[in-house]
């Protein structure tokens, strides 16, 4: 695969975003993010701006035990990278799984923007993965 491909640029930092999410580490997941960067629920109901408020949003997500985004597909062309996830969750309720696409944005090698349409939540009973 030709590194130099715009596609395959824009899809580095989309997946390391999710590996550290899927790590829980804040501080990585963090550094694939623009300081100015715009995060929103699809289409356009802006939820966070600039790094700060998105940390602020994933601090208490990433306390949940069994958090884990399952990458199902992926397309990006040129700068926009556009995942299917299923994303497991302890909701109020109990742990649970909703189904995501994803869409971002990227702009030298950070997310500028990204925006999220969020499935119907799925409760799954039991305390999470073993």
């Amino acid at each position: 695969m030709n590194m130099d491909n715009d596609w395959t640029q824009a899809a580095l930092p989309v997946q390391r975003q999710l590996d550290a999410y899927n790590a829980r580490d804040i501080d990585t997941f963090m550094a694939w993010w623009a300081e100015d960067c715009e995060y929103y629920e699809f289409p356009n109901c802006l939820l966070a701006r600039g790094a700060a408020e998105i940390r602020e949003r994933h601090v208490a997500r990433f306390q949940e035990p069994n958090l884990h985004g399952r990458l199902i597909r992926r397309i990006a062309v040129a700068n926009l990278v556009v995942d299917q996830e299923t994303v497991t969750r302890t909701y109020p309720n109990g742990p649970g799984e909703v189904d995501v696409v994803a869409i971002y944005e990227v702009e030298e090698g950070k997310i500028a923007k990204a925006w999220f349409k969020m499935g119907t939540p799925r409760l799954t009973g039991g305390s999470g993965p073993a």
